[in-house]
């Protein structure tokens, strides 16, 4: 029972990771369809519930059945660990009309009256059209509710990434596999990743490698999809989620804003998880020029390292910075 990854030689050499902003906006589409999944996302929703009315999402939500087949095209893997809307959108619309057709049906036909309504039936006559009225459609929906929350979901991922990606230096595959969600499990007699849900579904990677990507509003569900010829991709729920749409970190202990400055401080208490500077920008209400320096600064002074994640820069804070932002004075 459950979905199974088939590893072989190859393909361990060549698992990366990808964020893709166009999953997160499906991802944010389905989240107003699906209520269990609004736990999280409360605040989100009260900020989009306007922008959201004014968008009529029903083609989109007809390919989204509760089992059963999504449709590849309208969401491609990635081809870089950080590609732009733009990009992903322009692959959807390069998508051929006939192999769209069968996609679109398959997806249909998993939704009671889907394939019957007068919008399923458009679709499948003519799916050069439905293609680009569904690109569109998304790219509206992208503008209206993923953009302006962009830099914080962004820094949420990378950071995941960044966590993920040390696992899998310290531990290897089964640490890194087995502590991305609980319904995954690693068996390295055989090479295969499963995911434990009903049913029975073989993949072999046949020397693709695997595609992992953390999204913010696919909680809680882990997602093992895309079938022959795109790329074999497993999305997971981003760590840190219930954090997301929480109010930007409180004030800085008063001793450490009479050492650094307050703006400093602020700046080095907010970096409790890896972090760009636009995210934290975005975060800490303060234009990017301004955290840019201020992160210079803590990074000159031993406080912050940062490292490369695809086009983004991430900072963390260094062990004495830790002692200094949590008062533990022990520093290894």
């Amino acid at each position: 029972m459950g979905f199974h990854f088939r590893f072989g030689p190859g393909d361990l050499l060549r698992c990366r990771f990808a964020i893709s902003p166009r999953w997160e906006t499906q991802e944010a589409v389905r989240s107003l369809l699906r209520p269990y999944r609004h736990t999280y996302h409360l605040p989100w929703l009260r900020q989009v519930r306007a922008a959201a009315e004014g968008l009529d999402l029903r083609p989109l939500w007809l390919l989204m059945p509760r089992a059963g087949h999504n449709p590849d095209f309208l969401s491609p893997p990635p081809l870089g660990p950080s590609v732009t809307l733009e990009e992903e959108l322009a692959r959807v619309r390069a998508a051929d009309p006939e192999a769209a057709r069968e996609d679109l049906r398959l997806s249909l036909v998993c939704t009671p009256g889907a394939l019957e309504s007068d919008i399923g039936q458009r679709m499948l006559a003519d799916p050069a059209r439905a293609v680009r009225e569904l690109a569109d459609l998304t790219e509206r929906a992208w503008e209206a509710l993923v953009a302006p929350h962009w830099p914080r979901l962004r820094g949420l991922l990378e950071a995941d990434i960044l966590f993920h990606s040390r696992r899998l230096a310290a531990g290897g595959l089964e640490a890194l596999f087995d502590g991305l969600h609980p319904d995954l499990r690693w068996h390295g007699d055989t090479d295969t990743l499963t995911i434990t849900r009903p049913g029975h579904h073989d993949r072999v990677l046949d020397g693709q490698g695997l595609l992992l990507m953390p999204s913010a509003f696919g909680w809680p569900d882990v997602v093992g999809g895309y079938d022959p010829p795109w790329q074999p991709t497993l999305v997971y729920p981003a760590r840190g989620i219930g954090a997301l749409w929480t109010a930007s970190a409180g004030p800085a202990p008063q001793a450490l804003a009479h050492l650094l400055g307050r703006a400093r401080a602020e700046v080095l208490c907010a970096l409790d998880e890896p972090a760009s500077t636009t995210a934290l920008a975005h975060r800490l209400g303060l234009a990017p020029s301004t955290v840019s320096a201020h992160l210079g600064v803590l990074r000159a002074a031993g406080l912050l390292v940062s490292g490369r994640h695809g086009h983004q820069v991430l900072y963390e804070r260094t062990p004495l910075a830790i002692a200094l932002t949590t008062g533990n004075p022990t520093v290894s």
